[in-house]
Order: structure tokens, then sequence, then C-alpha cells
């Protein structure tokens, strides 16, 4: 399993994350493959499905993709995807419960904040890069570059609400890590189990990110 330090740097480095939905562990092998051949290895699998423990334990067995769980809300489901084998753990709010049992494994963590005292509350717990969501109708771009002026030392990952038309606004940011997101990878495309499609749309937004300098 990766290091919290090493899966921070290979998600800044990729500035994307894909929030995959997975109704079939099935469909598994193919959507690594996609990501794979898309030039994005990186998976945040939601736990909103059943088929979501078991897609990530197949996922991160082929080892070359950076597998994490998302909709992770109690500290059950933290134990359980670090067990399938999640490298790191993203949550749509702040639990203080759900940042400590990450940290008591060793995982990356990155829990919801939108508002100042959200932020402050996951310093306090040593977290300094957090998932803003969401992104879109808490404020977008201008919202995180207001709450990143009294926070230098902390890196915002936006999701929600991104696509290709804004995801500029977010990645031009320097106090944005990296930045969440669905459309290159369809719900509807992964279970018909179209994964010439998700590869194809996995590469355009790796395109999308051509030229925009990852932050210090």
């Amino acid at each position: 399993m990766e290091t919290a330090t090493n899966v921070h740097a290979a998600l800044g480095a990729h500035r994307l994350v894909p929030v995959v939905v997975v109704d079939d562990a099935g469909n598994a092998p193919g959507l690594a493959g996609a990501l794979v051949s898309g030039g994005l290895p990186v998976a945040e699998v939601t736990f909103r499905t059943a088929a979501a423990e078991e897609s990530i334990r197949i996922m991160a067995a082929r080892g070359d993709v950076l597998v994490g769980a998302g909709t992770v809300l109690t500290v059950d489901q933290v134990d359980r995807a670090v067990a399938a084998g999640a490298s790191y753990v993203v949550s749509p709010g702040l639990s203080r419960a759900v940042v400590e049992r990450c940290q008591d494994h060793g995982v990356a963590v990155l829990p919801g904040a939108v508002t100042a005292t959200e932020v402050q509350a996951a310093l306090e717990l040593g977290v300094s890069t957090v998932k803003f969501f969401p992104a879109g109708t808490s404020g977008g771009a201008k919202a995180i570059a207001a709450l990143a002026a009294p926070f230098g030392g902390v890196s915002f990952v936006p999701t929600g609400g991104i696509g290709p038309a804004n995801l500029h606004e977010y990645l031009a940011l320097p106090c944005v890590h990296a930045v969440g997101g669905s459309w290159m990878v369809p719900r509807d495309l992964v279970s018909a189990g179209e994964f010439d499609k998700v590869a194809a749309l996995v590469a355009e937004a790796v395109a999308l990110t051509a030229g925009q300098e990852v932050p210090a």
C-alpha cells in the first residue's frame, strides 16, 4: 500500500481523480484497464454500491492503479476499504472518527471541507489536503481562492459540478492539488462495459490538463 505522502504526490502529479461508481465488480478489470490505457491510473471508487469493496480489491490487485474509496462515511467503511486495498479514503464531509481511523491505518484521507471552520477543524486533525465538495454549488473556483487566502498551507481537491468546460478554472489555482470528476468515467458506459469509450474520454481529460502547472 502506498504511504499517505506518496498518495498525495501521485494525485498532485496526475491532477485528476476519476470518481467512479461501479455497479458490477465484473466491470472492475475493464475499468482499470481503460484508466491505464487512457493515461490516468487513478480511481476513487465510491462506497455507494454493493460492488465497491470487491471492485477496489480487483483494481488495487493490479498494482498499477492508485485506488481509493470515496463517499466513506463510517469507521467500518474505512476498515473495509483499507482491507480491500484502498490507498486513500475520501469523505464528503469532515468526520473526526473517519479521519482518525484513516490515520491509524496510515492511509491518506481527504475529508470534505467547504467552510473556514471545517478547514480549520481539518488542520487541527493534522489534515492539510481537503475535498471541496460540492464545488459547483459551493461557490466554485472563486470560493476556493477566497478560502485559501487565510489557509496558505491547505490544498484543495474540488469535486462536484466540474467538467471540461470549467476544469481550467480550478487547475489554474495554486491551492488546487487535483480535481475530482466523473465525466470521464460515466456510470452508464462502465455498466455497459464500453471501456474503449471510457479510455477515450480519460485520454481527452488528461489532454485538458496539458500545460497546467503543478502547484509547488
